[in-house]
């Protein structure tokens, strides 16, 4: 993949999926993933302040002193933390409520420090924004899958609110829900579960990635030599 910003798209969503690859962030992803809903407002909320903060830093990154990098950091992320806090309770109350203590959380949520300090950092301010809107969508998509499995198998139903009522009937009558799933060891199993899923499909791709490069290799070994045709007056000269 030549293109840099689609690379780094990748990163951010596939490669080194912030939840799946590399385990980051397990507090929220465990918490705030009894329905949809609320992965889909911790992740939107956590896309919004890896972008912006990544991007700040980036833009102050020269000026602030090395010894007090990791205090600046925090303050600049804390303080969009605390508006996407605000935007929520004003627009959105219901998942303010459901949320709670995890929107400010988001400012000691390891994620968003190690995209400052590892990326945000060390790079301009397009690719930093790059790196948080890649990095945010690959959280919420993983809460998101996460949200839905326990949800459909707690519930028979997604998207329902927080109170439990509305959403989307996918299993009928005939499923008794299994509540497990809703409760914190509902949530390592089925964290686990997609976790040994995820790493076997990465597995299976690995190989074949590499299936293909040995190939290539054994191809471009016993490729034929390029000779050059011989004209007709050199055959004649030859016989």
């Amino acid at each position: 993949m030549k293109n840099p910003l689609l690379k780094q798209m990748k990163e951010g969503i596939v490669t080194n999926n912030p939840t799946f690859v590399q385990l980051l962030g397990m507090c929220p992803t465990l918490a705030t993933t009894t329905s949809v809903i609320n992965a889909l407002g911790m992740g939107v909320a956590v896309i919004a302040v890896l972008t912006f903060s990544n991007l700040f830093i980036s833009l102050v990154r020269k000026i602030i002193p090395k010894e007090i990098r990791i205090a600046s950091y925090i303050v600049i992320i804390s303080g969009f933390v605390t508006a996407v806090e605000l935007i929520i309770k004003a627009f959105f109350p219901a998942i303010d409520a459901s949320l709670g203590i995890f929107i400010p959380l988001i400012v000691v949520n390891c994620i968003i420090l190690a995209r400052a300090e590892a990326f945000a950092s060390k790079n301009g301010p397009l690719m930093s924004v790059i790196d948080g809107i890649s990095t945010g969508i690959g959280f919420t998509l993983a809460l998101s899958l996460i949200a839905f499995v326990r949800e459909l198998l707690g519930t028979g139903k997604v998207f329902a609110a927080s109170d439990g009522t509305g959403g989307v009937t996918v299993l009928g009558g005939w499923y008794s829900p299994a509540t497990i799933f809703l409760l914190p060891a509902g949530a390592f199993l089925t964290l686990g579960f997609i976790l040994a899923a995820v790493r076997k499909i990465g597995d299976k791709a690995e190989e074949r990635n590499h299936r293909k490069e040995v190939l290539a290799h054994i191809d471009e070994a016993f490729a034929p030599a390029d000779v050059p045709e011989l004209t007709a007056e050199e055959v004649e000269n030859d016989g």
